[in-house]
């Protein structure tokens, strides 16, 4: 998988469109969501373009892990430890944006 061009994402983590940056290193980028669901709402996407959750999973299972590790160290800085991740695949799953990204609330507690 490589960048898109037309992808929201890929111009997001080339530089071309402007993010409030949480994380960053080789292979994955973590950004604020512009519409956060919660008291901190990060985005953490592989810098490889990947569709979805399923696509990174059968590509690249250690990305995977990886960004799930950061999402516990996004938790741990900025509540508790505890937090919420979401994958939305497909569309009518919600996914608006077809690179893979995994949503991290966390910052208070959520409800169910």
């Amino acid at each position: 998988m490589s960048e898109s061009s037309d992808c929201l994402f890929c111009k997001i983590i080339a530089g071309e469109i402007p993010s409030s940056k949480v994380y960053e290193d080789e292979s994955t980028y973590a950004f604020k969501d512009i519409n956060p669901k919660a008291k901190v709402h990060v985005l953490i996407v592989p810098k490889k373009h990947y569709a979805n959750a399923a696509e990174l999973a059968a590509a690249d299972p250690a990305e995977l892990a990886h960004i799930v590790s950061i999402a516990q160290q996004i938790a741990n800085e900025s509540f508790h430890g505890a937090y919420r991740l979401v994958f939305n695949t497909g569309l009518d799953a919600g996914q608006t944006v077809f690179h893979v990204h995994a949503h991290v609330l966390t910052g208070e507690k959520l409800d169910e």
